[in-house]
């Protein structure tokens, strides 16, 4: 209580007259000093910090530099000042609605020079709760405001990365959860901060809070720790290096409950496939699914560890109960060059019971995973149980099993493979089966529309024509294809049938003896003719099914322009099957409405007037009259028109998939509401690169070479043959680098004998030199003793000459050397 009274009074003043806020904020600072007691700075920052919130500008400019002080002497002595003093400050810095410039201005004297950062940094350090929790609310502030300004202080503080990993091993979830929202603002855009934090073993931390809080199942702080794994490997070439090297790779498969180890020729398991979901769970499950992306990404889909990550993408996208959007992100994510063998892996898919909320499900045949993704293409999920509904988020399900189709046949061998499938067996005495492909594309037109028959059949022109495109010997086989007189309601090569169920049998059509079988692409033709009469008959009606059977003539019309394109025989045959009146009659029946359809007819008549170079009824000279009646100008203001339309530029690589024309109501999901399918990437891409070819030709005269640079189909069919052949060289070209190498290697190992060789002969050579060296030493102390033995011998002589005694030593002696002598 004297405290207080104390401090009341010196507040209050010697004469007890009320003070204003700025003259407490002034003796409230003029106590921060250093030279005061420490029970008087710690009741002078618990005032200011009361202040604060409504003096936030005094407070600021007078208290400021004094509150720092504080910081830097009285924070690591004593908890209770440090608590307070770090409260205030972030109440300083805080940017609220109101008060953004003056928190930023409080932010810059903060950070006026490195020393409080790494104050902070080393308070991190500290055990005491308040003071680790105010000082990673602190930095989160600083953060928020002059991000890049901390960051390079980070980078200079001697005891930055150890307490940050530090921090994120404190038991206190409460802690640890505030330090993984700092670390998150710590890391962005920052590569050198990211490679620091990833060597100090931030990855094994951060999937330690992942495992502890469930997994995928956990809460938003699973979210948060994925949000910094992922912000640690973004752009980021050398983290994903040092990724790689540790056993989390395979974590991230566990985490969605997908076995490492499983093997191409076995099957997932069904807590794999089957599982639970709800909002947080797909949000954790899409960040797993990113990172594995990105890794599969920057090492390619050779690697062991892509591979596994390949087979998981396929089987959640073909195999599962997974929401839309995940098996949208899992096929997006997919390499654009994809090698892994959807043909060879066996998928067991699942089908929601009707009326069980999708808490039970159907276990059907198993398929291969090629089989899979082309009726998901066709028919959408689950074998078409949801075709009708035309929601955006499913047509960009079916969008991206296209593209995966089509990154999936980027080879020629591939591509013919799949055609020759489609030929029917003449050995066959069965009744001809048809595909669901070819089934699909060949179905004739029926008014009214079945919508979800119209974008089956769409997607089929779609899927046909990456089989088609640039491979003049699939266009060749594909000329060659004729489906049943009759084709059945549905297709024979269904396989998605209940496991518990037999398969349906051969459905019996009447057929008609003499009815031969047309080829397929005579059958395309009957179809557009169909499709225009039934779409001349809706003027004025339903502007909605007028709009479906535009959508359904402009896939024929791609698809037959990325046939017919270079394909001379193909061009022939279109032609006779009376298409000449076709193209004509939309041309010259324009509307301001529908602009697509007249513009993509004068580029097909366009295209068979330039590659129109067979023998046959209808030539060039015949084509030539009618266009120019149309005009050359208003055929070429047609295709124009193409390229200007909205449905054609918004397409663009990554999504084929439009908002349909009318705008949803209020409080409708985006991803619920309706879409639409024009064109995808593949013919806009085709149609920039050729579309000026057909122009140049409409000007061009009938008894003229082909315009274009391009060759024809038996050209074509040549280069083919070449570039196999060149493929073939290039293979061995490959085996005789790798032999190459290995001669190499083999070398290098003969040049090391070679230098142990000489090392040791130059030994040897020293050795012998040495040995001679001795020798020739030893030669030389014979001699010496032979001398001196002969002088010994000559000096007793003279001694038994002149009288003198010899002792017995010494005749002994000579009686050796005698012996010696001898």
């Amino acid at each position: 209580m004297d405290f207080l009274s104390q401090t009341y009074i010196a507040l209050r003043g010697p004469t007890g007259a009320p003070q204003s806020a700025v003259d407490t904020i002034a003796k409230l600072s003029d106590r921060l000093s250093p030279s005061t007691l420490l029970a008087d700075r710690r009741a002078a920052v618990l005032s200011l910090k009361g202040l604060t919130r409504d003096c936030k500008e005094d407070v600021g400019a007078r208290a400021l530099p004094g509150l720092l002080e504080v910081l830097q002497n009285d924070a690591e002595i004593d908890a209770d000042i440090g608590k307070a003093v770090l409260e205030t400050l972030h109440q300083l810095c805080e940017v609220d609605e109101g008060t953004k410039e003056l928190g930023l201005k409080h932010t810059d004297y903060v950070l006026a020079n490195e020393r409080t950062t790494h104050t902070l940094f080393a308070l991190l350090g500290d055990t005491n709760f308040y003071i680790r929790y105010a000082t990673l609310q602190l930095l989160s502030t600083l953060l928020i405001n002059r991000r890049h300004q901390v960051q390079s202080y980070f980078l200079k503080a001697p005891a930055g990365a150890p307490s940050v990993i530090a921090v994120l091993e404190d038991k206190r979830e409460i802690i640890r959860n505030e330090s993984i929202v700092m670390i998150q603002a710590l890391i962005s855009q920052s590569p050198d901060i990211q490679k620091v934090l990833a060597f100090e073993g931030a990855f094994e931390k951060l999937f330690n809070t992942v495992t502890q809080e469930g997994g995928v199942e956990g809460g938003v702080i699973s979210l948060d720790a994925l949000r910094c794994v992922d912000g640690l490997l973004r752009f980021n070439s050398s983290n994903q290096s040092y990724f790689r090297e540790t056993p989390l790779p395979s974590l991230l498969l566990s985490l969605l409950l997908f076995p490492p180890t499983l093997q191409l020729q076995d099957a997932a398991p069904q807590e794999f496939a089957l599982q639970f979901w709800d909002n947080q769970k797909v949000a954790n499950v899409s960040l797993v699914i990113g990172i594995m992306g990105m890794l599969i990404g920057s090492k390619g889909s050779g690697s062991p560890d892509s591979s596994v990550y390949i087979r998981c993408f396929i089987e959640l996208a073909l195999g599962s109960n997974a929401p839309t959007a995940l098996k949208t992100q899992t096929l997006r994510l997919l390499p654009t060059s994809l090698t892994f063998p959807l043909s060879s892996v066996i998928l067991t898919p699942y089908m929601p019971v009707p009326d069980s909320n999708g808490e039970e499900w159907d276990r059907l045949e198993p398929a291969s995973a090629l089989d899979v993704l082309v009726e998901l293409a066709l028919h959408g999920e689950y074998n078409g149980l949801y075709g009708d509904n035309r929601g955006k988020d499913g047509l960009e399900l079916r969008g991206a099993a296209v593209t995966v189709f089509n990154n999936f046949v980027h080879k020629d061998e591939i591509k013919q493979a799949i055609v020759q499938g489609m030929l029917s067996s003449e050995e066959s005495t069965d009744a001809p089966s048809i595909s669901p492909l070819l089934h699909a594309l060949c179905i004739p037109p029926t008014s009214p529309l079945n919508l979800a028959n119209v974008t089956t059949t769409h997607i089929a022109t779609l899927v046909f024509s990456h089989l088609l495109g640039s491979s003049p010997r699939s266009k060749t086989i594909a000329r060659s294809i004729k489906p049943p007189s009759a084709i059945p309601p549905t297709p024979q090569g269904q396989f998605f049938v209940p496991a518990d169920g037999a398969p349906p049998g051969p459905q019996s059509v009447e057929t008609d003896e003499d009815d031969a079988p047309q080829s397929v692409l005579h059958l395309l033709s009957e179809n557009l003719s169909l499709c225009f009469l039934s779409r001349s008959r809706m003027e004025g009606t339903d502007d909605r099914e007028a709009r479906e059977w535009d959508r359904l003539i402009v896939g024929y019309l791609c698809l037959l322009a990325q046939w017919l394109w270079e394909d001379s025989k193909a061009v022939r045959e279109f032609l006779e099957a009376g298409a000449l009146g076709v193209l004509v009659e939309p041309i010259n029946q324009t509307s301001e409405s529908e602009s697509l359809v007249p513009g993509l007819c004068a580029f097909l008549l366009g295209l068979c007037y330039e590659f129109n170079r067979q023998p046959g009824e209808i030539t060039r000279s015949t084509i030539h009259p009618i266009i120019s009646r149309l005009g050359v100008d208003t055929l070429i203001g047609q295709m124009t028109l193409v390229r200007e339309d909205e449905r054609f530029k918004a397409i663009g690589p990554d999504s084929m998939v439009l908002p349909y024309s009318t705008h949803a109501p209020l409080g409708i999901n985006p991803a619920d509401t309706e879409g639409e399918i024009w064109f995808d990437w593949a013919f806009v891409d085709f149609w920039k690169s050729n579309h000026y070819t057909v122009q140049k030709g409409f000007a061009m005269d009938p008894n003229t070479q082909a315009s274009s640079s391009g060759p024809n189909a038996e050209s074509a069919m040549l280069i083919g043959s070449l570039r196999d052949v060149i493929r073939a060289q290039a293979q061995e070209i490959d085996d005789l680098q790798n032999k190459l190498k290995a001669v190499s290697v083999g070398e290098t190992q003969l040049n090391d004998l070679q230098s142990q060789i000489t090392g040791l002969k130059t030994e040897l050579k020293e050795s012998e030199e040495k040995r001679k060296d001795v020798e020739k030493e030893q030669e030389d102390l014979l001699v010496l003793l032979d001398e001196m033995s002969t002088k010994r011998r000559k000096d007793k002589a003279h001694m038994r000459a002149a009288g003198l005694e010899v002792s017995e030593d010494d005749a002994d002696g000579d009686e050796e050397d005698d012996d010696d002598d001898e």
